[in-house]
């Protein structure tokens, strides 16, 4: 790896300012660092002992944040193994406790896996191959989602209140050069 081409900072918490390599693989783009702390400020009240999913997961930059923040478990899951390999040596270096690292197609462990509720999904899939709209609605069908969950969107347009499921409430939007990321809350009645 040239210099610092192929890593990721943490860029808060009990790991803040450590250092993360990743794969050179095509289409794996971390979030960069302002996103993901302005993104993190929003978390802010609701990361602490929160259960993440982070799908797509690639160079686990909202995984390994979101640990380091103090959730309570993190789940990646990401279908490339190379990635995969990577994350787990990254969790084994950090001795990071209650993070699983799946090597799985996302769709397929939405729809095969028996679900259990989370509190915060990180949801940034591969460009340009309109994977989020159907990734949204297994979300929320499967039962994978708390009444009150909190969904983070990035994808390379924006995305309106009208092509999310119909629980979930968009809170937040932002732009930072080619990434439009967006902050969701599901909110569903109780009777």
């Amino acid at each position: 790896m040239a210099g610092n081409q192929n890593q990721l900072r943490i860029i808060g918490g009990i790991w803040r300012g450590r250092k993360l390599s990743f794969p050179d693989i095509d289409g794996l783009r971390p979030t960069p660092d302002r996103v993901r702390e302005t993104v993190f400020n929003w978390l802010q009240p609701v990361i602490q002992g929160a259960r993440c999913l982070d799908l797509y997961c690639g160079s686990g930059a909202f995984g390994f944040e979101a640990s380091s923040r103090g959730a309570a478990e993190v789940v990646m899951v990401d279908n490339n193994r190379e990635v995969t390999a990577t994350l787990q040596e990254h969790s084994s270096l950090l001795k990071a406790q209650d993070m699983q690292i799946v090597q799985r197609d996302v769709s397929a462990f939405l729809q095969a896996t028996e679900p259990s509720p989370f509190d915060i999904v990180f949801l940034d899939p591969p460009y340009g191959q309109n994977l989020l709209s159907a990734c949204c609605e297994q979300l929320e069908k499967n039962g994978w989602l708390k009444s009150d969950a909190t969904i983070y969107l990035e994808a390379e347009h924006e995305i309106d209140q009208a092509s999310l499921p119909s629980s979930w409430i968009l809170v937040k939007s932002k732009r930072a050069g080619q990434v439009n990321y967006h902050l969701a809350r599901r909110e569903t009645t109780t009777s």
